[in-house]
């Protein structure tokens, strides 16, 4: 096992060049949401020129499935994002977005180069006696927004069978915040559920010299934010995960005319279902405080991502396959923050198990996801290819030890 070990290491450093490569076109050409066709060209050319996948397209529009498989056995999928930001770039690269207002600003373009190589590790070990299984490489657009439908792009895969013919998932996420050579891992609810909400009170308008006569919304926004706010303080267990978070209030034109409505809107996060269903009622109940006042109320839900459930076994391997790889590597166990993951709707179905892979080149040049100025260390390209390969290897391996030990005792 050893000697396969360090084979995947010398491998994944090989590509090193490559991976820069790959990850610096898909940087320097990004895509939004649902828009990602010359994106999904250039994966299939890459794919192609191994000539060892079958290659599906078309899920999600421009979303891709690749399978290798060699005689019986599990199957296992690996995802990796494919889509971009609405953010102008600040930085100054030779790379640097050439799209104004669009940017890889959360590491989608690593994602990709990274599946990438790992596409090249298993195409290599096709060739030997050491392959069985099936693995599927799932390029997905979409994780960032929705569609006309409110969908993202995982729910497409779901609809067109993935999970049917998947046994397990695995996926990572680049960590700004951890330094290169490191990773996050954790069991369980990782990530947080994503509720958006609107929320309209509804008053009677009137003029601002004459408020006796109207009934006034904005005056009833100010006792229902209050109430907002109390909700986690004082309605949550405090031993539970949850937050309410107010983005936008709108409401009136001129300054002498009370308007009849006001517009609250908000997102809800939780660890939990319990949480989730539970937040939902207590911003309704809060809402029912305009009626003392005369007032009504309409309240809307958009439901989002689900919590990203890491399986337990599968977070273990990724962390033994990391500190088999790279002896000494420091791995801190914590959930991932309130951020939604649409990896959380697979996750949802089947286990599966996402992890962190940092990537700062020091704590000077640590930056935020989603940020103007984001910016990642092209080092952690191959040692996120190498986790990969290693826990793939694993899971198979694991998978065969069980079956062979079920043989022997009937």
């Amino acid at each position: 096992m050893r000697q396969q070990l360090d084979l995947i290491k010398d491998q994944a450093y090989a590509l090193e060049e490559q991976l820069i490569k790959w990850r610096r076109h898909f940087h320097q050409y990004p895509e939004l949401s649902f828009q990602e066709s010359q994106t999904s060209d250039y994966i299939v050319e890459v794919l192609e020129s191994l000539n060892v996948f079958t290659i599906e397209r078309g899920i999600a529009k421009h979303g891709i499935i690749a399978t290798i498989t060699k005689g019986s056995g599990p199957v296992i999928g690996i995802r990796a994002d494919m889509d971009a930001l609405p953010i102008t770039e600040q930085n100054d690269l030779p790379y640097t977005s050439a799209y104004p207002g669009v940017m890889h600003a959360c590491g989608h373009d690593a994602h990709m180069a990274i599946l990438l190589g790992v596409a090249v590790l298993v195409a290599s070990d096709y060739q030997t006696e050491n392959f069985r299984g099936t693995v599927k490489l799932i390029f997905q657009p979409a994780e960032e927004d929705t569609d006309i439908d409110g969908k993202t792009g995982a729910p497409y895969f779901i609809e067109a069978g993935l999970t049917k013919q998947v046994d397990a998932f695995l996926a990572l996420h680049m960590c700004p915040w951890q330094r290169t050579g490191s990773i996050q891992v954790n069991k369980g609810a990782s990530m947080a559920n994503v509720d958006n909400f609107c929320l309209t009170i509804m008053g009677k308008g009137g003029h601002g010299g004459y408020p006796h006569e109207s009934k006034d919304p904005i005056w009833m926004l100010g006792f229902v934010l209050q109430g907002l706010y109390g909700v986690i303080s004082r309605k949550i267990d405090p031993l539970e995960v949850g937050t309410i978070s107010v983005g936008k209030v709108s409401g009136g034109q001129n300054p002498n005319i009370i308007p009849d409505t006001v517009k609250i809107i908000g997102t809800i996060r939780s660890y939990s279902d319990k949480v989730r269903k539970q937040l939902i009622k207590e911003i309704d109940q809060v809402a029912q405080l305009v009626y003392s006042f005369e007032g009504d109320y309409q309240f809307e839900i958009e439901s989002g991502e689900p919590v990203l459930d890491n399986n337990d076994q599968l977070i273990d391997m990724i962390e033994n396959a990391g500190l088999s790889l790279f002896p000494g590597m420091e791995i801190s166990h914590a959930p991932y923050g309130m951020g939604g993951e649409d990896f959380g709707h697979f996750t949802k179905e089947i286990p599966g198990a996402m992890f962190f892979l940092g990537c700062a080149q020091s704590e000077e040049t640590k930056h935020s996801l989603h940020a103007s100025d984001f910016m990642l260390d092209e080092a952690a390209l191959s040692i996120g290819t190498g986790i990969i390969k290693a826990t793939i290897d694993s899971y198979f391996r694991e998978y065969y030890t069980t079956e062979r030990l079920l043989n022997e005792n009937c």
